[in-house]
């Protein structure tokens, strides 16, 4: 697939997945439009780069469908100079598209630091269910992935008014959920159900979601 053929397919993905999915946010937008998310991928993946489906990475993870990352940036409502922890990133794409919006980033993964990740993003090498408590605490937490349950060793990591974003999985079903901090305590919201993939590094004790 030509160069010129990936801008098109990034055009056609914003116009026909987020568009029409109410991801509106003319930032996310923007940075989801302006970064070549195929360079995120391996050779054999980055003609599908913009389907709207999971991509298998190989080891057990796989790459969120875009609209399922323009969703969680879009409940995120990152505002520039948050510090933002990113709990798993599978490629470094939505490492990325933080550090495009501004967010101070701070990755979690049991991945290497892939080349493609700016270099003013922090990737601290790790399991993404226990966060990184020597940068805590943060303004926003963000879950790239569906989870059972949040760690509780996580949550403390989040700011008093800090938010949360993350996929839930619910009784076979993957709901993307958000949640703020508030004396600590944080409850969760439902937004919409979705395609989401498992996210990795969460087998720690966790709390249970309220609504």
């Amino acid at each position: 697939m030509s160069e010129v053929n990936f801008a098109e397919a990034r055009r056609a993905m914003v116009t026909s997945q987020l568009r029409t999915s109410d991801v509106n946010d003319s930032a996310v937008v923007a940075a989801m439009l302006h970064l070549a998310r195929e360079e995120f991928l391996p050779q054999n993946l980055r003609g599908g780069a913009y389907i709207d489906r999971p991509l298998p990475l190989g080891n057990g993870r796989a790459i969120n469908p875009p609209l399922a990352t323009g969703r969680i940036l879009e409940e995120a409502q990152i505002v520039a100079g948050e510090k933002v922890l990113l709990a798993g990133d599978a490629t470094g794409y939505t490492a990325a598209l933080l550090d495009i919006l501004g967010a101070n980033v701070t990755v979690v993964d049991g991945n290497a630091r892939p080349d493609t990740v700016p270099a003013s993003v922090n990737w601290v090498q790790g399991k993404a269910g226990e966060g990184h408590a020597a940068g805590a605490p943060y303004d926003v937490i963000v879950i790239d992935g569906a989870v059972d349950a949040l760690p509780d060793a996580l949550l403390a990591q989040l700011a008093e008014g800090g938010r949360v974003v993350t996929g839930l999985n619910d009784r076979g079903v993957v709901r993307l959920v958000t949640g703020r901090k508030v004396a600590d305590s944080i409850g969760f919201l439902r937004v919409i159900d979705m395609d989401m993939v498992p996210a990795a590094g969460f087998e720690a004790k966790a709390a249970e979601f309220s609504f």
